[in-house]
């Protein structure tokens, strides 16, 4: 018995799709988006007003990857029709922390008292923006807003101290 395992995806209105040379380019109000996409044995098929990810076979790696594809085409589409926010807090009880966006680089001052300034990079398209005691990150790719936000948690992170009376840091308290 075989099952299907093919996904279709709805294309919404506005949004246009391509898929060439195994990288699939989506297109939409806030920008443009592409990413690759191959592994053996899937197909993708860009139809009118629809996005049909199939396998070739019925392994369990093909089917998985089915969905995983699937996952990635709606966030494409996702970002460039809606995007994508997170928002960090920053949090200090020690030495309070200047924090600035400089180009590409998000630049983190006076952390615990360091003279010199932690630095974590900005991914892609990403915006940083700090307001306050709050960062928010946006943008139309997912995995940049996502690694954006990680690398400025990591920069902050403890070492050498204890965690339970250091708790400054920039976390993440929010993902839209």
């Amino acid at each position: 018995m075989v099952k299907e395992i093919a996904r279709t995806i709805e294309i919404p209105e506005g949004i246009s799709v391509s898929f060439s040379q195994d990288v699939f380019t989506v297109r939409g109000p806030l920008g443009t988006v592409e990413r690759k996409l191959w592994y053996p044995g899937i197909k993708i098929d860009v139809r009118e007003g629809e996005v049909v990810v199939d396998a070739v076979s019925s392994r369990k790696e093909q089917k998985a990857m089915v969905g995983t594809f699937t996952s990635h085409i709606k966030n494409l589409i996702k970002g460039v029709n809606e995007g994508f926010e997170c928002k960090m807090s920053i949090v200090y009880s020690h030495f309070p922390m200047q924090v600035k966006v400089d180009g590409k680089s998000f630049i983190i001052g006076n952390f615990l008292g360091e003279k010199k300034p932690r630095v974590a990079k900005i991914l892609g398209e990403t915006k940083v923006k700090v307001t306050g005691n709050e960062v928010t990150i946006t943008g139309i790719n997912k995995e940049d807003v996502g690694q954006t936000a990680a690398n400025i948690e990591q920069k902050t992170k403890i070492r050498r101290f204890d965690p339970r009376i250091f708790q400054d840091g920039i976390y993440i308290v929010q993902k839209a």
